[in-house]
């Protein structure tokens, strides 16, 4: 479900304060309203622990999961009960975990990724305690309607998948915080997790999810980094382990300057309005700009305003 004003940003749910009789099948319970219908059980005989993040990003949703060991299934009891139909990926963030859909299996361990589909019985299991980021989107929204060669393929070290993962973990933790400025990124996320689709599919991507993935990197990095007034193409080309060649291809007309400029511009106009007594000169560092006069004319050309008097405008509006 998309992100709305009404809809919030961040929620979180545990088994604390749950009587340990009781804790799996709160737990199961709460699979079952965070994703899609599902049974699981436990593995081992301890108490169980379990906490689930939940972050809307638009038309994706972001949960951290971090449970004692245990299996998820989904049957074909349950997927004929719902019309759910989601694809979902799985990226392992501590220990190791398994995905069997389609007749494969993956293994995760730090770092790689897999997808499933709710519209296929599937199973996931960690044999102890582990931490995933679970992503589910509609399965309209992705390029892809035909998933049978993508699911249950691990995406690892050395693949798109490493870029994609990196992401969207970038996007958790921003969404987290300030969801609001963040929004900006969301469309970019399902373009991803197409192209990593697309590479789980077909173990081979096109020039246009390449680039696409590149496009990607580099606006996460300009997002994370404007703030270095040292910042340039060299820098930025190091970061996401291209040629400065291919920067200059994939990133189109803006460039690189203009893109940094845009982005710090962006940020400069939401400090004006929601820290008015910040000095305009302090704005201008903390976004980055080497010189006040160079923040000025930078803003006034992107804003037809100084920095000044789009302050006072907002304030009045």
């Amino acid at each position: 479900m998309p992100a709305t004003a009404d809809q919030p940003a961040y929620s979180e749910f545990s088994t604390v304060g749950v009587p340990v009789e009781d804790a799996f099948a709160y737990w199961r319970e709460l699979l079952s309203t965070t994703f899609v219908q599902l049974v699981a059980e436990p593995v081992g005989d301890g108490s169980f622990r379990g906490r689930i993040e939940k972050v809307p990003c638009g038309d994706v949703e972001l949960s951290t999961v971090a449970a004692s060991g245990q299996i998820v299934r989904r049957t074909r009891t349950l997927i004929d009960r719902g019309n759910e139909e989601y694809v979902l990926a799985s990226i392992q963030l501590e220990k190791c975990g398994r995905i069997e859909q389609d007749g494969r299996i993956a293994v995760l361990t730090a770092g790689a990724m897999a997808f499933y589909d709710s519209t296929r019985p599937y199973s996931l299991q960690c044999d102890e305690p582990c931490s995933q980021l679970v992503v589910q989107v509609p399965k309209r929204e992705l390029s892809i309607r035909d998933t049978r060669q993508l699911t249950a393929r691990t995406l690892g070290s050395g693949t798109p998948g490493t870029v994609v993962s990196t992401f969207l973990m970038s996007l958790r933790d921003a969404a987290r915080d300030d969801a609001a400025q963040t929004a900006v990124l969301f469309p970019h996320a399902v373009g991803l997790l197409s192209a990593a689709a697309s590479f789980a599919s077909s173990s081979e991507l096109g020039p246009r999810d390449v680039n696409a993935l590149v496009r990607q990197q580099v606006s996460d990095f300009l997002h994370r980094n404007f703030a270095d007034s040292r910042l340039d193409a060299h820098t930025v080309a190091q970061a996401c382990n291209v040629s400065r060649r291919s920067l200059y291809r994939v990133v189109g007309d803006e460039g690189v300057a203009g893109q940094l400029r845009r982005i710090r511009i962006e940020r400069a106009k939401q400090m004006l309005v929601h820290n008015p007594a910040r000095p305009i000169g302090a704005v201008a560092t903390a976004c980055g700009f080497d010189s006040e006069s160079g923040f000025h004319r930078a803003f006034r050309e992107l804003t037809g305003q100084t920095p000044g008097d789009y302050r006072q405008a907002q304030a009045l509006s």
